[in-house]
């Protein structure tokens, strides 16, 4: 969590993780990312905010760690 910035957003691949980026992408929170969309349809994860055209979808960083933290 130490690599995370004080403020700002997130894209899902930042959150889950992507082994297959160059260099890879560590999970922050080790789900696949169909669980982690069920995760927020079911409140158990925060949900993204829409920025731009609203085809982009992020979290925000103050939302992630609380959840980290929760754990």
């Amino acid at each position: 969590m130490n690599n995370l910035p004080e403020t700002g957003f997130l894209k899902l691949s930042q959150i889950i993780g992507n082994p297959k980026a160059e260099p890879p992408i560590p999970p922050l929170i080790p789900v696949k990312k169909s669980c982690f969309w069920a995760g927020v349809k079911t409140g158990r994860f925060p949900k993204p905010v829409k920025i731009g055209n609203g085809r982009g979808a992020f979290w925000r960083v103050a939302d992630i760690r609380n959840l980290i933290d929760s754990v």
